[in-house]
């Protein structure tokens, strides 16, 4: 590997898959990538502007339960566990999920890490179950093979419906992914929307149309702000 980026865009499932699993987990720049990003997330996931979003409720540093929504080879579960938290890291792949339990075996605390081969809308998990979630580069897969606006519409609000589920009261989820344009972005804020959360979209720029998006998501029935902070 020359530690270089790849210029053609990923393919879901197929970049991820028997070699490329390989390719992507042994990828030193995507490590680098995974990590910062993560870190971002977790900043965002006490952002005071989440603390004051409906009803106030400000979140302290103790080891919560966090569920890591496409692991992927376990960058950012593995991150999270640094970080001090639970995690339980899903991910629909067994190449790459594998890869993520081998990473398991070298962390310290590894036990406060669990490993889930599922689909993330019929995950075994209980009701008001989980602290906060987060998922990094992973969350546009979910409408990978869906060609029709009205069945990209019926997953993404499954997806959210669900999440608002398992989630405890205020539970917050920080997604970074990459809408291709603004009209899938506000496919995704529709049904957080329409699924009873409030939060924020973060850009780097206001009139960036499409790459990396953050969005910053509380369990909270209100009106979502769909611009910068």
């Amino acid at each position: 590997m020359d530690g270089k980026k790849p210029k053609k865009t990923p393919k879901f499932p197929d970049s991820y898959i028997d070699k490329n699993a390989d390719e992507y987990d042994n990828q030193k720049w995507m490590e680098r990538n995974q990590r910062r990003t993560t870190i971002l997330s977790v900043q965002y996931l006490f952002d005071e502007k989440l603390d004051n979003l409906g009803e106030i409720n400000i979140l302290k540093k103790r080891p919560y339960l966090i569920l890591d929504l496409g692991c992927g080879t376990g960058f950012s579960s593995s991150i999270l566990i640094e970080c001090g938290f639970r995690v339980i890291g899903v991910d629909i792949l067994p190449d790459m999920l594998n890869k993520a339990k081998e990473k398991k075996k070298n962390l310290n605390n590894y036990e406060n890490l669990d490993l889930i081969l599922a689909d993330i809308n019929y995950l075994p998990l209980k009701e008001n179950s989980i602290d906060q979630a987060i998922s990094i580069s992973a969350y546009n897969f979910i409408i990978h093979d869906k060609q029709e606006l009205n069945e990209k519409r019926k997953a993404v609000n499954n997806t959210s419906r669900y999440l608002y589920k398992i989630l405890k009261k205020n539970g917050r989820i920080i997604i970074e992914f990459y809408p291709k344009d603004d009209k899938e972005l506000n496919l995704f804020i529709d049904s957080f929307i329409n699924n009873d959360f409030n939060g924020f979209v973060i850009k780097k720029s206001p009139l960036q149309k499409s790459g990396q998006t953050f969005l910053l998501l509380k369990k909270e029935r209100w009106t979502m702000d769909h611009g910068n902070l």
